[in-house]
C-alpha cells in the first residue's frame, strides 16, 4: 500500500493537499490521532485500498510522538510510506488567519496568534525533520495541488529530485535542501524591455541565456556537485531532495537553470522543475 502521512502547521494548506490526494485516488482521513494509524491501515487493506493518505497534526498532539515508530513499522510491513510536512512563514500564516477569520487551534486562554504559531512550530519541528518539507508561503492552491501530486502520484519508488526556482525578493524557500544563487549571471534579461515580460521558459529568453558562457558553467558546476552528493542522501533513505535556484525576481535566470537541471537529471531520478514565483 502507498501511504502518505500529511502534517504541517495550521494554515499551511493541509486541506488543499489532502483534497489533491483524494482527487488522485487516495483514501483520505483528516485529523487522525497517530495511535490509530495502524488500525486504519489494516482497515484500508481489508477494503482493498491501494493508496491511503492521513492528516495528523497539532490537533492530536498527544499521540504524535509515536509517528517515527509507526513509519518504521509500516515500512517493515512492506508499505511505501511518505511523510509530507507543509510549512509557511509566520507572516503568511498570520495573513491567512486574518483573511479567513478562523481561530488558530492553539489560540486559547488568551494566547495571541503570534504565540500560538510559535508554540505549534516548536511542537511540530521534529515532524518536519522526518518528512519532505514544502514551503507554501507564496503558493496558490493550484500550485500546491500540483506540487503534492508531483511528489507522490507517479513512480513513488524513485527518488524525487525537485529543482525549484525562486526570487530572492520573496525570500529563500523554507523547504530547500540546497540553495544556489544565479544572481551572479549577467546580464539580467529583466533589463531588456523585450525580454522583461517573458520567462525562462520562453524561447527568446532561453536563446539569450544560452549565449552567456557563465550560464552554462554554473549549470555544469551545480550538476557535478549534485552528482557527487545525491548518493549520500540516498544512503540515508531520503525519498526526495529540493534544490532551490534563485535570482532577483525568480522569473528568468533561475527558471531557465531549474528547467535545464531537471532535464539533465531526468534519466536518473524523478526530476521535477517547479517555479515558486511564476503564477499559473
Amino acid at each position: 500500500m502507498q501511504i502518505v502521512l500529511l502534517s504541517g502547521v495550521s494554515g499551511s494548506g493541509k486541506s488543499v493537499a489532502l483534497r489533491a490526494l483524494e482527487d488522485a485516488g487516495y483514501f483520505c482521513v483528516d485529523n487522525l490521532p497517530a495511535d490509530l494509524i495502524t488500525r486504519l491501515v489494516d482497515y484500508a487493506a481489508s477494503r482493498g485500498e491501494p493508496k491511503l493518505a492521513i492528516s495528523a497534526d497539532a490537533r492530536s498532539r498527544e499521540s504524535l510522538g509515536g509517528l517515527p515508530q509507526i513509519v518504521e513499522a509500516e515500512t517493515k510491513r512492506g508499505n511505501d510510506v511518505r511523510v509530507i510536512f507543509l510549512d509557511a512563514s509566520d507572516e503568511s500564516l498570520a495573513r491567512r488567519f486574518s483573511e479567513t477569520r478562523r481561530p488558530h487551534p492553539l489560540a486559547s486562554y488568551g494566547r495571541s496568534l503570534k504565540d500560538a504559531i510559535a508554540e505549534e512550530r516548536a511542537l511540530l519541528a521534529w515532524v518536519a525533520e522526518i518528512g519532505q518539507r514544502i514551503d507554501t508561503s507564496a503558493l496558490t492552491p493550484p500550485q500546491l495541488r500540483g506540487w503534492v501530486q508531483d511528489l507522490v502520484v507517479s513512480n513513488p519508488s524513485r527518488l524525487v529530485l525537485t529543482f525549484e526556482s525562486f526570487g530572492y525578493k520573496g525570500g529563500v524557500p523554507l523547504d530547500a535542501d540546497y540553495v544556489f544563487d544565479a544572481r551572479c549571471i549577467l546580464p539580467n534579461p529583466h533589463y531588456d524591455p523585450q525580454l522583461r515580460p517573458l520567462t525562462g521558459r520562453d524561447a527568446e529568453v532561453i536563446a539569450f541565456l544560452e549565449r552567456e558562457t557563465q550560464v552554462g558553467l554554473l549549470i555544469e558546476d551545480i550538476q557535478r556537485f549534485l552528482q557527487r552528493w545525491i548518493p549520500r542522501f540516498m544512503l540515508d533513505q531520503r525519498a526526495s531532495i529540493t534544490v532551490a535556484v534563485g535570482c532577483t525576481g525568480g522569473r528568468h535566470r533561475s527558471v531557465y537553470i531549474a528547467e535545464q537541471l531537471a532535464e539533465r537529471f531526468a534519466s536518473e531520478y524523478r526530476a521535477v522543475a517547479r517555479h515558486r514565483d511564476l503564477k499559473p
